[in-house]
This record gives structure tokens, sequence and C-alpha cells, in this order.
């Protein structure tokens, strides 16, 4: 007997009729409740997110499919991305039964679900239902038995468990009532390729037929309105994020990481900056209020969140979206509350593990322009001094422009406004400059540049700020007045590369100084990929010697720019044997000091850097290195302030470089017998 099955069994073709004709009204509800929330999402400004059709359909296909970005948390990633293989290899089921019943064989005489593929198929549905009831019982445990702190759970929870059980469990009953009559007892050879419902259909054996034929055609109907059930409630629930979320892979930002957009100052026709209200915000970052799945995993990674702060990524999310929806022309900033959007330290963690593609750094900067450039608002005291400082001096510190260049006197290197026919020009940044700490690192940077044989100038006096603090602040005024000396000094100088020790400097020279015209053509890099290259092109020798470190990933140099492996190889180079933090690579956790933060006392819950600081101590390592000025400080305030003085100390990566320059002691030749 050729393995195959009657379509449509006991019900008969006649449902096809009133079965797509719910099925019209169904995706019709469905279309009318996206076009709904469409409306909602127009109400942003324009942001272009059409371009690169082929590298978007490319993204979409693979994170859709191969669910990549959920599975990179382990458990609930994996209890999730199995569900929707199973689910959607059910939808692939169902879509080619109707192919057969509508089309193939009624057009072209074609039956293809015979034979062999008949069986793979019936075989690969059977355990595909079955794998998606047990991960939907592993997340229901999960949501509502662990209950993992943070995590809410709202009537739509409930309601989604509930009617996907219901689905799954029907059409296995389906299944076996249909499998009772027709194949248990009359071809068991067919029955072993659909084990669950094999299985549930042992418990119907014995019923008389006519009994099992009533039940299972009352229970099909009942299968296919909940079937309606689940597509009508898509956009009308968290079910959305099934479209939702995977078209939001589509309109990625392909701009490099951490790209923000910037604004023209000098456009008088503009009479709003940041957003004080919805539609003050770019539309996609409201359609990121539709793709969020409420997983809480950017709240989990959050830097504030963990150290007892009001901030939560995720509670930002939905707040924008419940304005956009409820009050779009309410007051967003208020809402969300000037003490959150003051606590973010654009560390982009959250970001970087959000399965969904969802821009929480972005939607923060523009609420923070709304407050630095509307409302002339500071996040304390000490940031409105370190901002007048800025504005006169050049430097957070308020210290004499004049004095920024003294560090590097009496070292081999030459200042720009004297000699300009340099191999690299070094931006030393306000740290270097000024913090006694950080000089120290400046003139080790120089050491190894020297012992490399590559000229170096500065800028010295002419220097000043990147604009990074203030920026990220959301004051973009003073930050593009920074920014235009800048780029004129590196102009009238011919500057062809740039390499500088601060990572924000990084990050605002190499990506943002772009948009305000400094030329492709100038190379700008951070020093641990530089003094990496050094060593890759045998330009840098190091003399290794044996010691134990952790190393520490700054946000802006690994999650932004992608420098993880760099570093290291360097360290290991110098001898050290790396014991990694639970949280490091691009699930490093910040120091506190990113976002403008460096400017302001933190003021609420525990203090970022003591836990990092924690963290470090916890690999029982007694040194901490990294390679950020910001994060060298607050280290050595948070050993201080933790009671970790005497366990752990911390070093610059440039530091523990020049210590080990020098050509290696060639091994002892044996005596000749």
């Amino acid at each position: 007997m050729e393995a195959s099955r009657q379509i449509y069994w006991n019900v008969g073709l006649g449902v096809l009729l009133p079965m797509y004709f719910f099925t019209a009204l169904t995706f019709a509800a469905v279309v009318f409740g996206f076009y709904r929330r469409v409306q909602v999402y127009k109400l942003g400004k324009p942001l272009h997110r059409r371009d690169q059709i082929p590298r978007r359909i490319s993204i979409f296909l693979k994170n859709v499919f191969t669910q990549l970005q959920v599975l990179r948390v382990p458990g609930p990633g994996s209890l999730h991305a199995f569900f929707f293989w199973g689910f959607f290899l059910l939808f692939i089921g169902t879509l080619l039964i109707m192919i057969q019943v509508d089309f193939s064989q009624p057009l072209f005489g074609l039956r293809f679900l015979r034979g062999t593929f008949y069986e793979i198929y019936s075989l690969t549905l059977d355990i595909a239902g079955g794998l998606a009831i047990l991960m939907l019982g592993g997340l229901l445990v999960r949501r509502f038995v662990v209950k993992p702190h943070g995590l809410d759970t709202v009537w739509d929870d409930y309601f989604m468990h509930a009617l996907i059980f219901s689905i799954l469990i029907t059409g296995f009953i389906v299944e076996a009532l249909r499998m009772a009559v027709t194949e248990i007892g009359v071809n068991p050879d067919l029955a072993r390729f659909s084990p669950v419902g094999l299985l549930a259909g042992y418990a119907f054996v014995g019923i008389a037929p006519r009994s099992l034929a009533f039940a299972h055609k009352v229970l099909w109907w009942v299968h296919f309105f909940l079937s309606m059930t689940f597509i009508a409630a898509i956009p009308l629930t968290k079910l959305r994020h099934l479209f939702t979320t995977s078209v939001n892979y589509f309109f990625s930002d392909l701009t490099p990481k951490g790209t923000i957009v910037t604004p023209n100052l000098e456009d008088e026709t503009v009479d709003q900056y940041g957003a004080l209200k919805v539609p003050d915000l770019p539309w996609k970052y409201i359609y990121d209020s539709d793709a969020c799945t409420v997983c809480k995993r950017c709240q989990d990674r959050c830097p504030a969140y963990n150290t007892d702060k009001p901030l939560t990524p995720m509670q930002v999310v939905r707040q924008v979206g419940e304005m956009a929806f409820n009050d779009p022309q309410g007051d967003m900033v208020r809402r969300v509350t000037e003490e959150v959007l003051w606590e973010c330290t654009t560390c982009r963690a959250c970001q970087e593990i959000c399965p969904a593609g969802i821009e929480h750094v972005n939607i923060i900067m523009e609420m923070r322009r709304e407050l630095a450039l509307m409302e002339g608002a500071f996040p304390g005291e000490e940031v409105r001094s370190a901002v007048g400082h800025l504005e006169v001096n050049g430097n957070p510190f308020g210290l004499a422009y004049a004095s920024r260049g003294d560090w590097a006197q009496g070292l081999d290197v030459k200042v720009m406004a004297e000699e300009r026919d340099v191999d690299i020009l070094y931006f030393a940044g306000c740290f270097a400059s000024f913090d006694r700490r950080n000089k120290e690192v400046a003139k080790n940077f120089l050491r190894i540049c020297n012992a490399a044989g590559v000229r170096v100038g500065i800028l010295g006096k002419e220097e000043k700020c990147c604009g990074d603090p203030v920026r990220r602040l959301g004051n973009e005024y003073l930050y593009q007045m920074l920014a235009r000396e800048n780029i004129e000094l590196f102009q009238g100088y011919g500057v062809k590369k740039i390499v500088t020790t601060c990572p924000h400097c990084f990050n605002t020279l190499r990506r943002d100084y772009r948009d305000l015209g400094l030329e492709k053509e100038v190379e700008v890099e951070h020093y641990s990929r530089f003094m990496h290259t050094l060593l890759r092109d045998r330009r840098l020798t190091l003399r290794p010697e044996a010691f134990d470190l952790t190393y520490h990933d700054s946000c802006y140099v690994g999650r932004y720019m992608d420098i993880i492996d760099e570093p290291r190889e360097l360290l290991k180079a110098c001898g050290g044997g790396i014991r990694e933090m639970g949280a490091s690579r691009y699930e490093s956790f910040c120091c506190g000091s990113g976002g403008g933060r460096i400017l302001a006392e933190e003021r609420v819950g525990t203090r970022i850097n003591e836990k990092r600081v924690g963290m470090a101590h916890g690999t029982g390592a007694p040194m901490l290195v990294s390679n950020c000025p910001y994060c060298l400080s607050t280290f050595e305030d948070g050993i201080k302030t933790g009671g970790f003085e005497g366990k752990i100390v911390v070093k610059d990566l440039a530091e523990i470089v020049a210590s080990r320059l020098g050509t290696p002691t060639p091994p002892a030749t044996p005596p000749k017998a």
C-alpha cells in the first residue's frame, strides 16, 4: 500500500469554501490591525532605511531562519529558537497541503504527498509538533514558575501560551482520532511515521469509528478556529513580534556601529532638536517599541540597572510605545523621566544583545538632546561646571589650555606647529593631557612608538577635547564647535594618520567627525590596534615575562569597534596569562564612565566601577588591565572605595607593553664537546 493519506479525511472537501471564507476574514483583520499600527509609526520623522536592499534581505533571512541573535543567550534562547523552528515546519506542512489540494492536484493532477516524500513529511511534522510543545512548556515554566527577576507577565502572556498550547494539542488529537480509524489497525507501517500521533492514538483504540469520526469533525473545526484566533490576534497582542521583529532585521542600521545622526544646527527652519514628543523621534524608534519582545536581555546587561539605578532600557522602549499609541503629543521625556535618561552610560550592551534589532541608545540620545539643547538641563551642577570649562578652556577640568602639551616636555615628540614631518599625530585627549595617572600612559605610548621607529607629532596647546562627553549628554552644539576646531587643525597640518589612547576620542574622530568634514583619507586608529600592527610587522620587539591578569574590554573599543583579540594578543606576547571575567568580550560590563557620565557624580545605587572591579577580583588575578583613560581612572577609584586596595591593581595596556620593550635574550648555546 502506497504511503499517503486522504487530505481532509472525514470533513470532506466541502469545508474548503467556509474555511477560506473565514481565513480571508481573518487575514483582512490582520491587515487592518497592522494598517492602524503603521499610521502610528508614520507619526515619526523620516529615516532612510531602504538602501542596500540585497544586504538587508540577507540580514533578514539570516536572523529569522537561523535565530542567531536569539541563540546568543543559552536556555531561554534555545527554547525560543527550537520552538520557532518546530512551529515554522508545521506552517510549511500546512502550506504544502494547500498547494496540493488547491493547485497541483486540480490543475495538473499532481499529488506529491505520497510515497517516501509523504513518509518524510509526516515524520518531520510530527517531530516538529512534539518539539514545539516541549519548548513551549519550557518557556511556560520559565515565565510562570521560575519567574526571573524583572520579567513582567501580563495578560498577553497567559493568552498566548494558552492559545498556542491549545492549537498544538488539538492538532495532535485530531491526528490521533484519524489514525485510530485509518492507520493504527489498518496500516501500522504508515502509522509509525507519525510517532506522536500514534502514541496519542492508542488512547482511542477500541472506541466505535462513528464516535471517533464525530469527535474528529468537531475538534477539526475547533482546531481551525483556534488557528484563526491566533492569526487574528497577531496585531493586537505581543504575538505581533512574529512580524515586527522579523521585519526589524530588514530595517537594521547599516552605518558603523554607534553612529548618531548629526543635525544641521545652522538650518533656520528647524525649531526642535531632540525628542520631547513621540513625533520628534524618527519612525524607526517608534517601530522598535512594537518589535520589542520584552525578553529583558537588554535590562539584564544594563550596568545602570544592575547597580540599582532606575534605568531599564526595556522599559524606556515600552514607555515610548505606550506614548505613541496612547498620547503621542504628551511629554515623553517626563514620562521616561530625566533621572532615567541621565543614568545611561551609552555602553551599547543593550543593543549588542537585543534579538530584535532595537536601537535603545539612539532613542535615549534623542531625548537627551531635548534636555540639553532645548531646556539647558544637566545631570548635576558638576556637569554644568565641566561644560563651562570646555567652552572656555577646551577641557572639562578648567585647566589652562596653554598647558595641554606640558606632559610631553623632554620627550622625543614633535609639536605640529613647529614640525609637521611625522608618521602619526597622537591625539592625546583631555585625560592624557591633564590627569596625572594618564599622563604616564601617554609617555609610555611615546616610548613604544620611539622603540618602533615611529615619528610622533602632537597638537599640544592647540588640541581641544574631542567633544564626546558633551555630545553623549546631548549638547550637540558644543560638540560641533569643538569638533570643527579640531578638524580645521587636522586639515591645516595635512594630517594623514591619527592614533589615540582614548576609545572615546577614537570613536568620535574615526566615525563622528566624518559628518563634519574630516576626510575619509585621514586614518584614525586606537593605540591597541596600532601597537598590535607594529608587533605583527616586527617593528616592535617584546620581552615576555610571565604574569597573571584579567582584561577589561572597554565598551568603545570592544562593542563599538570590534577590537577584541588584538589587545589580548599583545598581552600574551608580553607573557600575560589572562583570566577572563564572566562578562567579557562583547558582553563586557561597563566601567560606568561612558555617555558623558565621566563628568557626573554617581549618586544612585551602588557604584558601577566597584561592581566591575569586584568581577575582576573574582577571577583571582592580581592585576586588571584596561585600554581607556576613563576605565583606568574609575577603576582606581573603585579599588579605593570598594575595599579592594592591596588585593588588585589596575594597569593600562601601554604600561604593560612599555615594560616589556627590548630584544629577547637568545637561548644559551651548549658548549661544544
